[in-house]
């Protein structure tokens, strides 16, 4: 028996009354910024007076008047390109190392993964102790015990972006792996096993059958990879910090999302730092839909 129009209307109200609260937060904290945000982009703002409009000004500003912008774009694209390849492959093949017929099979499951739901916080203090200078670091303790010079890693232009790559590399694995995990048992069996009868080695298959068929698992982390390299700051902002700002020496580790909170949040620049952030909208978003467009693929077994 169909219920009448009241009926339904009645329920339709009640269900508005239940996600109602959920939709007032979202317009109070993240649909509020948002707008509030993109409005301030356009204006000079440091959160104590009034918004003054300045126009185009600070965009103008950002792309041909401040070196240290285009110092953080360069630490970020190679932040980017230093952990993403080497995460990619290191996840994949502790994926396939985990998924053959091994014992403790869970627990180096549950090791790898601990890492990825620890808090950033807590990580890039360990790692930063690790990373201490002269012979106080265990890594350099390493060092020493192998007959090799101590780095100052955290106080080097040289060696600190490449300090936090290690540190974000190690902290992504047990993520990715799970993911790959699960692409690697939804491959049905029956493929391996006909390749197999027809002569196919370990490689033959790893190439011609594995790779081909992670390829959506390969694609969706890239894509999250690249969106989480260009929003780091939690491990930059920990291994960096000092009386002098972040970044590390010279801006050597500055990324951009660690530019924007110190125009923001230490400068008071907040008409400044919400342009920086709609730049970073934009490019993320912008190549988001360019891996989308041109690696989506049809995956037949």
């Amino acid at each position: 028996m169909k219920k009448g129009f009241f009926a339904r209307l009645n329920e339709a109200k009640w269900s508005y009354v239940f996600i109602a609260p959920a939709v007032l937060l979202f317009f109070i904290f993240v649909l509020g910024p948002v707008i509030a945000s993109f409005y301030w982009s356009f204006t000079e703002y440091d959160a104590i007076h009034v918004p003054k409009w300045v126009g185009l000004d600070n965009y103008k500003n950002i792309f041909f008047n401040d070196p240290r912008f285009w110092k953080a774009v360069r630490n970020t694209f190679l932040y980017t390109v230093g952990i993403i390849p080497p995460g990619v492959a290191l996840s994949l093949l502790l994926a396939i190392a985990v998924d053959q017929h091994i014992r403790f099979k869970s627990f180096f499951r549950t090791i790898y993964f601990i890492p990825s739901v620890t808090s950033v916080i807590a990580l890039s203090v360990i790692w930063k102790w690790l990373f201490a200078g002269e012979k106080y670091g265990l890594i350099n303790h390493i060092l020493m015990l192998a007959g090799l010079q101590p780095v100052d890693w955290l106080m080097s232009p040289v060696w600190t972006l490449p300090a936090i790559m290690i540190m974000s590399i190690w902290a992504g694995l047990g993520y990715n792996m799970i993911l790959f995990l699960a692409g690697l048992q939804a491959i049905p069996k029956t493929v391996y096993e006909a390749a197999e009868i027809d002569g196919a080695g370990a490689f033959e298959k790893f190439w011609y059958i594995t790779l081909p068929l992670l390829k959506p698992i390969t694609v969706f982390v890239v894509i999250i990879g690249f969106i989480a390299s260009f929003q780091v700051f939690e491990r930059v902002y920990i291994m960096t910090q000092s009386e002098l700002g972040i970044g590390g020496v010279l801006d050597s580790a500055l990324t951009i999302v660690a530019y924007i909170y110190d125009m923001g949040f230490r400068k008071f620049k907040m008409g400044y730092a919400s342009a920086l952030g709609y730049i970073v909208f934009v490019v993320v978003f912008t190549i988001t839909m360019i891996n989308i467009k041109f690696v989506k693929t049809r995956i037949e077994y």
